[in-house]
Formats: C-alpha cells, structure tokens, sequence
C-alpha cells in the first residue's frame, strides 16, 4: 500500500471514530490539526508522510479518554499494523503520540525529532486562540465544570493523577496550561503564529473578568 493510500485510509478511521466526539477532541479538531502540522512540516522540512500520520492518530488513544494515566497506544498500534505500515515509521508514529500531550506540566513531553515538534505545535495551536477558547469550554461542559468560581484558584499540580481528577473551573485552565503554551512551541513557524491567538486569549480574558465585574464599573 502506498503512503499515499494509507493516509485516506487513516482519515477515514480516524473520521469514524472521533467524529461525533463531545469534548473539543472530535474529527474537526483532527483535521485542523492535520492542515496546519501539514504547513508547518513544509515550512520547517519535516518528513510529511509522519508528521500527517501522526496529527491524523494523535488523540485515538488519548488519556484523557481513559480510566488510567499511562501511554498505551493500543487501537492507534492495530490500526497501524493493519495497514501494513513499515516497522521504521510505525515506531516514529507510536513515539510521537505517546508523548505529545501537555499533561498538565507535569510529565516530560520533549520532542526530539522535527516531525515530533511540528505534530506537537499543531496541536498546541489549536488548543489556543478563538478555537482554543471554544474548545475549554467544551471539554469543560464534558466534565461537568462550572465556567468561573473566583474562590477557586488554578492549581499547581505535582502530578498526573491530580491533574486527571481536578474539579477545577475552566477558566483556571487558562493559567494551568493555555497561556502557558505560546512559550512553548518547538518551531519558529509555530511561534509566529501562536503570538496572535495568545494576545486573542489574553483580550478575552480582560473582558470576562470585565463582564463579571459589572457592578463595580457603573
């Protein structure tokens, strides 16, 4: 099978599986994700056939989906080896997305191949900005969060567990990871864009708190 036949392929697995998805983690963010590791792998000369494989696969098996905090990649693995995916990318694949996510800080989520860095800024990317703000809200409504309780402030966290069974608001998840993710971008082509939708999160936020302060400016 050639690669380009195993990325249609992918898209359509993936599609059906994510496609009605609820927590800001469905095919749409997928296929955002996809078109701008795409730009990027181009602007940065990355290996496109891994970086499109891995932003198409990227949350199949993600954790957060899950009811533990390791890095099995068990569907994401199947799929690959039912495609016939050579050994080589099959590896670079399975290494990317086990260690993509942001996890709250607290685990080391380093990539040491551009195709890793190019993945992991596209979907930071879309984690930030006006998408990124709808997409918190969504995951928060998933869980059941309130939207803002100024009692509640955003937490530190030491490790995954705690980061997995907070009961934080959502707009502390602003300052847990959100702002926090401009500075973090591996490419120079990530960090231009992310300037935007950093200062766009940043102007929300002043007129949230600017709305729920109504009272005291009139």
């Amino acid at each position: 099978m050639d690669k380009d036949l195993m990325i249609e392929k992918t898209k359509l697995f993936v599609k059906d599986k994510l496609e009605y998805e609820g927590s800001g983690h469905d095919w749409f963010h997928i296929e955002r994700v996809y078109n701008l590791a795409k730009y990027i792998a181009q602007k940065e000369n990355a290996d496109s056939f891994i970086v499109e494989m891995s932003s198409l696969l990227h949350d199949i098996d993600d954790w957060k989906f899950s009811n533990s905090n390791d890095t099995k990649t068990t569907v994401t693995e199947n799929f690959l080896k039912s495609i016939n995916i050579d050994d080589d990318s099959f590896k670079k694949i399975i290494k990317i997305i086990q260690t993509i996510s942001f996890k709250g800080g607290v685990v080391d989520s380093t990539q040491h191949t551009i195709e890793g860095k190019v993945v992991q800024d596209a979907d930071r990317l879309d984690a930030i900005g006006a998408i990124g703000i709808a997409r918190t809200f969504t995951y928060g409504g998933s869980k059941s969060r309130v939207i803002y309780d100024p009692n509640l402030k955003p937490i530190d966290f030491k490790s995954l567990n705690e980061v997995k069974n907070s009961q934080n608001h959502t707009i502390n998840h602003f300052y847990e990871k959100l702002l926090k993710l401009k500075d973090l971008m591996n490419t120079n082509t990530a960090k231009e864009i992310a300037q935007k939708r950093h200062k766009f999160m940043e102007d929300f936020l002043n007129e949230f708190y600017s709305e729920c302060n109504f009272n005291e400016q009139y």
